[in-house]
């Protein structure tokens, strides 16, 4: 079936060219695969093949009752799409309409009375001032002429020229004792082949866009203006003059066919230089220049700001626009000739080039222009060389030298003029990818028997959310067949980039910026092809998920992605930026295929998210687990109702941060809403992949109901920046940030560290006191004194206590902490870390054991009630801190290792510290407590 659909749009393609019986055979021909198609095809499919053929059946019969009319020869005709727009998306098309001041409504009917003097009202007759009167100019001739209000700028170099708008009839030189009617007649009709040229006009990629579709707008038979300018004569097949002036332009851009009306002045020069596209061969065609102002309309004014020839040219035919990098690694000549030269010589492509900025020595030697656009009047093959013949749109400009030419045939042929045609040149193709950067080709939608569009605005996220796809456009793409499909994003203009622009070329005139940096202030888009699991669903980054398809990022509005689907198996299309300036844009995405196909937005494949914004500052920047600040890091308490599957996606503002996200369970931490202050191996559930840049995901392919903790960290203290965490999961989620220990409370450190001085201590202990109820828990670690803006422990004195010369510990014993009531087998422990705080029954258990474990990453105890009344009624003993130690040899003085340790610990300890609700009061000394 899909062999018969491809043969029966050549055939249509070739019924466009062919005449007499050669085109009726391949409209039966067409006509008659068709048929087959639709035998087999789905119900909705079906319809729209019983029209087409019903179509080409007509033309059949009207072509054996006069084969020789021309008129009967037609394009085939453009795919579009049946798809019923939503209010949302009929709401993005309609305000798109407004730009620059003026409206330009959807397309809906061809105009028909609307071109007489009659017909133009009142309110709209030109003013005698308004026009340049000349001494054949009678004034009667003046009535019911439209004058357009749009104000079309001028650039300071087009000013200096300018000397008012003249009505086209007055611009072209007059035949002879001819009459104004007849004159006027033939400013719509060639009398030999179009040779336009651009003088004083700062587009270049417009003229190049109508050099390049001159075979497609040139009047005759299948001619786009037929279908593209109002008032047309379809019978002399050529545009007609509108009596009254007015001239009504169907182009397509912001998503849908257009209408642009113009009136026919053009703005006129006190010099031989002209301001608008001329034909040096026909100097009194004006239609032209009538489609350029009709363009530039829409475009801003006369003082083009820059585009490229690809994104004009889908603006005046509405044919799909392509911009291949000629300087890309992954260029393939051959396959880009072949696919080139075939459709040029069907009459389905129009080709044109772009040039990078070429260093002013280079443009002399190769008689090239730098970011300028060139248009392709023809391909060829001659002996074994694959040639373009090459226009400079410029009247008067150079023309490639052939230096250096790679091709075959003489040096006479290529890079010579073409029959003295001024400004055109053969070159090699290899030449073209040595010398230009872009090729623009824009191909036919008659290759394709579907469209679909859909029309969307996109809020453009913030800062921190620009390296992921969690606020992307995304959509699923299931199609049933491996045929090619093609996917075209059109950003829709706005008044903001022309602004942009604008401001750019005038910093670019001052500090010589090239075009190519004034063009990339509107920022890059992109479009990519993912296998989503499950299939069809939003993806949140590209990093662990197949990408298919890749696009480029392109500084262009349209940017297109062909592919070739999987069949039956949704695929996830992912709408990409970087850079882009402005805070909102609406865009239109428009498949192209052979095969029906259905595309929806992307669903979430978890139904529930939450999603919250942070910063690591230089207070809470703490850095990875290696760093005994890492518990300073933003930490947030994750409640997961139900088990589910769970998703976490951290993103940054910054591209070069490297982040990471662990989850860990700590009901010790959790419960009391506070940041946990100390780790074990078996506390880390998940982690995302060692500190990646810029952003990060972490799944868990099912997790138990519970308090969780999430900590985000950055590579190294003192690492900054602005963060948003994403959190899915397919049960209900609460995410909420934890306080920090010493958030409301007071850190009391004590007086100095607790060193283990021989191999014979395992237990040191220092008094604590308390002057009322006060709840509180201790803190400590192990390791070299952290620096003062790590970590605050100071002594009331507001300096960090210091070690002595000999003190030392080893590191990497493993500890343990505790709040101890009392001394000698009767003593009472009332927190220990290690241990956790809940038994199954939901009381504290006091009677047990913690574990020991590295201090490297802090240890903390569970919060404990202390009354100072209970410990003067406990006995003698006393209310102490506890520091345990199992394993582990010292490290003397001088630093040499003893015992069984391998670790230089001079100047180590065990920090300790008291987070309380009220005030308490260390001892002096550690003593040993060992029995």
């Amino acid at each position: 079936m899909m062999e018969a659909k491809v043969k029966a749009l050549e055939h249509e393609r070739r019924l466009s060219r062919a005449r007499g019986e050669q085109a009726l055979e391949y409209a039966r021909a067409a006509a008659e695969l068709y048929m087959q198609v639709a035998e087999r095809a789905a119900l909705q499919e079906r319809k729209l093949l019983v029209a087409k053929i019903k179509e080409l059946i007509d033309l059949a019969e009207l072509l054996k009752r006069n084969p020789a009319n021309p008129a009967t020869t037609k394009r085939p005709s453009l795919p579009i799409s049946t798809r019923e727009r939503t209010r949302t998306e009929e709401i993005v098309v309609l305000r798109a309409s407004r730009l620059h001041g003026n409206t330009f409504p959807p397309w809906k009917d061809p105009p028909d009375e609307e071109f007489s003097r009659a017909s133009c009202p009142e309110g709209v007759y030109m003013c005698v001032k308004d026009v340049t009167l000349t001494n054949k100019t009678p004034l009667t001739d003046l009535k019911g002429l439209l004058s357009d209000d749009t104000a079309f700028t001028l650039s300071h170099e087009q000013q200096t020229t300018f000397s008012g708008w003249r009505r086209a009839a007055e611009l072209v030189p007059r035949t002879e004792n001819g009459s104004l009617e007849n004159d006027a007649k033939q400013l719509m009709a060639a009398n030999s082949d179009l040779d336009l040229a651009q003088d004083l006009a700062s587009d270049c990629s417009v003229v190049a866009s109508l050099c390049a579709a001159a075979r497609y707008f040139s009047p005759g038979p299948g001619s786009l203006l037929g279908s593209l300018m109002y008032p047309y004569n379809h019978e002399l097949m050529r545009p007609d003059v509108s009596e009254n002036g007015k001239y009504a332009f169907r182009m397509y851009f912001n998503g849908t066919w257009r209408r642009v009306t113009i009136d026919d002045r053009l703005p006129s020069s006190s010099t031989d230089r002209t301001l608008y596209v001329v034909d040096r061969r026909n100097p009194r065609l004006i239609w032209p220049a009538l489609v350029e102002k009709a363009y530039l309309k829409i475009r801003g004014g006369y003082d083009f700001p820059g585009s490229n020839s690809g994104t004009d040219l889908y603006a005046l035919t509405g044919w799909i626009p392509e911009q291949i990098f000629l300087q890309s690694d992954d260029f393939e000549l051959d396959d880009t000739w072949d696919r080139i030269k075939k459709a040029y010589d069907e009459g389905d492509a129009i080709l044109t080039l772009g040039t990078g900025n070429i260093l002013p020595e280079e443009e002399q030697a190769l008689g090239l222009v730098k970011e300028h656009d060139y248009a392709v009047l023809d391909v060829k093959v001659e002996a074994e060389s694959r040639l373009l013949l090459v226009k400079n749109p410029w009247v008067d400009s150079l023309v490639w030298t052939g230096i250096g030419s790679s091709a075959t045939l003489q040096a006479h042929t290529v890079g010579s003029t073409s029959e003295g045609q001024s400004n055109q040149f053969w070159m090699a193709f290899e030449d073209v990818l040595q010398h230009f950067d872009s090729l623009y080709v824009n191909w036919n939608p008659a290759l394709f028997l579907y469209r679909q569009d859909h029309h969307f605005k996109w809020d453009i996220p913030d800062s921190t959310e620009q390296l992921v796809y969690t606020r992307n456009p995304q959509f699923s793409i299931l199609s049933p067949s491996k045929s090619s499909v093609w996917v075209l994003l059109s950003r829709h203009w706005q008044d903001g980039e022309l602004d942009i622009l604008r401001a750019r070329r005038s910093e670019r005139d001052h500090h010589g910026l090239s075009l190519a940096a004034v063009s990339k202030q509107l920022g890059f888009m992109s479009l990519s092809i993912f296998a989503s699991t499950p299939p069809g669903t939003r993806i949140p980054l590209a990093d662990g998920h197949h990408c298919l398809h890749q696009g480029p990022y392109v500084d262009s509005p349209n940017t297109l992605l062909r592919y070739t689907p999987t069949p039956n198996i949704a695929q996830t299309l992912v709408v990409t930026q970087s850079e882009l300036p402005l805070p909102s844009y609406s865009f239109t995405l428009s498949f192209f295929s052979l095969d029906p196909l259905t595309i929806n937005p992307a669903d979430e494949p978890l139904k529930h998210t939450t999603t919250v914004s942070g910063a690591w500052t230089r207070r809470t920047a703490g850095g990875s687990a290696a760093h005994a600040t890492y518990f300073t890091n933003p930490q947030y308490a994750l409640t997961l109702t139900s088990s589910s599957q769970l998703t976490l996606v951290l993103s940054t503002s910054s591209r070069d941060l490297p982040v990471h996200i662990a989850l860990i369970f700590s009901p010790q931490t959790a419960l009391r809403g506070r940041c946990i202050t100390s780790l074990h191996g078996r506390d880390i559930l998940s982690a995302s992949p060692e500190y990646q840049r810029g952003c990060t995901f972490l799944s868990v392919p099912l997790l138990d109901a519970g308090i969780y903790t999430v900590v985000l960290s950055t590579y190294e203290p003192g690492q900054t920046g602005q963060f948003t965490l994403r959190v899915s999961a397919d049960a209900e989620i609460a995410l909420s940030p934890l306080l920090a220990d010493s958030a409301g409370m007071l850190r009391t450190p004590a007086p100095k560290p607790a060193v283990f001085r021989s191999s014979g201590e395992h237990r040191l202990r220092m008094r604590l006191s308390v002057v009322r109820l006060t709840r509180l828990c201790i803190l400590a670690r192990s390791g070299a004194p952290p620096a003062a803006s790590e970590l605050p422990m100071f002594s009331s004195s507001g300096h960090r206590p210091a070690l002595g010369p000999d003190s030392c510990i080893t590191s990497g014993t493993a500890i343990r902490i505790s709040l101890e009531l009392g001394t000698g087998p009767h003593r009472k422990v009332l927190a220990m870390s290690g241990r956790s705080l809940h038994t199954n029954d939901g009381n504290i258990d006091h009677n047990e054991e913690g574990e020991f474990a590295d201090a490297t990453m802090g240890l903390c105890t569970g919060e404990a009630d202390v009354d100072p009344e209970l410990v003067r009624a406990y006995g003698p003993g006393g209310l102490w801190v506890v520091v345990e130690r199992i394993g582990g040899g010292t490290v003397t003085g001088d630093g040499d290792v003893a015992g069984n340790s391998t670790e230089r610990g001079l100047h180590e300890g065990v920090y300790v510290e008291v987070l309380s609700d009220g005030a308490v009061q260390f001892g002096k000394v550690w003593e040993n407590a060992d029995e």
